[in-house]
């Protein structure tokens, strides 16, 4: 997932001692299924090993907070800043991204007690009102890598032909809904982060941009509709595909969405009986677009996304933090279900660049280092996933991945003109 540099948020009576704990201690919830090879392996370059989650988020509070901010601190193990750096030139050399698999020490407990140091550490610093924003930089942050953690699990797991579920019980089954359009006027509309509460800097500034008329779907595209898709030639017509998109087809025989066989799909619960009436997902930019010309529509601008999503709430969205706070029941996080709110189901492409907002500017430092240096070659995406943390579920919010990317939970919902 993908992260920025800190905007001010704080008020008053906000406990940030209390959503630090957490924060952390769901992170240590999701991984707690995994086995101690479960948690070390990495299945390609995309994904990480989920220990090595555990350590980079400890190693961001470490870094950016207790080095830099609590006077006499010394480094827990002055090694691992090497191995659970990121990709912050400003921090120095790290190990190459798809080593983070071959590591087998440190251990998982020995990470555990890494975290537990810091926890400890950092408690004093959650009462500095100066370093709240850099402090909510630091929960965002833990919370994208918990997506992170579980999507790329989900991969890893999936590569093994025992098909291992990571939880039991099943995923939540969904109803089949009947397609509405959204109409839009269309006009002058005001996108991205109002400046209230917490945001990354790519979501802003807030600017003017102009809308010509359109609808937007009130539904997502579910694998019912995708399996008409393919039986209609979807993957091997080429008038339908990008020419990229056609390329990427071709030399990868790509023919169904990620984690599809048959009439079954992986899910973190195992290879299950595909539900038609579920979000397709695990499509990438090509596959969507692709979609989208074949069913006689196109992909929203994020503009337009974000201008019907306005004034939508996310409380009863599907999310990893759902009211059973860090207690993980048997069936592990809700699946996609397809309601009709336009968050929490699955990230959903739009055709919008990735790119800088007029009167951006990048964060000084190596925060600033978040967003600003991969504005190139990739594509927006909106709306939050059944992996997502609630709070991430607004509508200035801006992920963004590469065409060829469909590891996350990625779907679609259609735009057309009017």
């Amino acid at each position: 997932m993908n992260a920025a540099a800190p905007r001010p948020f704080h008020k008053a009576g906000h406990n940030l001692a209390d959503k630090y704990r957490s924060t952390r201690a769901l992170t240590e919830a999701l991984a707690a299924p995994l086995s101690e090879s479960d948690a070390t392996i990495q299945s390609m370059e995309d994904a990480s090993p989920a220990k090595w989650h555990l350590a980079h988020v400890t190693w961001f509070w470490e870094t950016f907070l207790l080095r830099d901010h609590l006077d006499g601190y010394t480094l827990y193990d002055e090694r691992w800043p090497f191995v659970f750096n990121s990709y912050y030139e400003a921090e120095g050399e790290r190990i190459d991204r798809f080593s983070r698999g071959l590591m087998s020490r440190p251990t998982v407990q020995q990470i555990l007690d890494w975290r537990a140091h810091v926890d400890e550490a950092i408690m004093p610093l959650l009462e500095r009102e100066e370093l709240a924003p850099l402090i909510m930089l630091g929960f965002a942050h833990e919370q994208q890598h918990q997506e992170l953690l579980l999507t790329d699990i989900k991969h890893a797991l999936s590569r093994n032909p025992l098909g291992p579920a990571m939880w039991n019980g099943m995923p939540a089954q969904s109803d089949l809904r009947e397609r509405n359009w959204i109409e839009h006027p269309g006009g002058i509309a005001l996108v991205g982060h109002d400046g209230e509460g917490f945001a990354f800097d790519c979501e802003g500034p807030r600017h003017r941009t102009l809308l010509e008329p359109f609808a937007l779907a009130d539904t997502l595209v579910t694998n019912g509709e995708w399996d008409e898709f393919i039986a209609d030639g979807g993957y091997d017509t080429a008038a339908l595909w990008l020419s990229d998109g056609w390329s990427w087809v071709q030399e990868n025989r790509i023919a169904s969405p990620g984690y599809w066989r048959e009439d079954e799909y992986f899910t973190l619960q195992g290879w299950q009986s595909r539900d038609a009436a579920a979000p397709v997902t695990h499509i990438s930019y090509y596959e969507a677009d692709a979609f989208a010309t074949w069913a006689g529509a196109r992909l929203p601008t994020e503009f337009e996304w974000e201008a019907i999503a306005r004034g939508q709430h996310s409380d009863a969205a599907p999310a990893h933090d759902a009211a059973s706070g860090n207690q993980l029941d048997d069936a592990g996080p809700v699946g996609p279900t397809g309601t009709k709110a336009l968050f929490g189901d699955c990230w959903q492409f739009t055709r919008s660049a990735y790119l800088p907002y007029p009167r951006f500017k990048e964060a000084p430092g190596a925060v600033g280092e978040y967003n600003g240096k991969f504005m190139s070659g990739q594509f927006v995406l909106k709306g939050a996933s059944c992996a997502t943390v609630r709070g991430h579920s607004r509508a200035s919010y801006r992920n963004f991945f590469y065409p060829h990317q469909r590891w996350q939970f990625t779907g679609l919902r259609l735009a057309k003109d009017i």
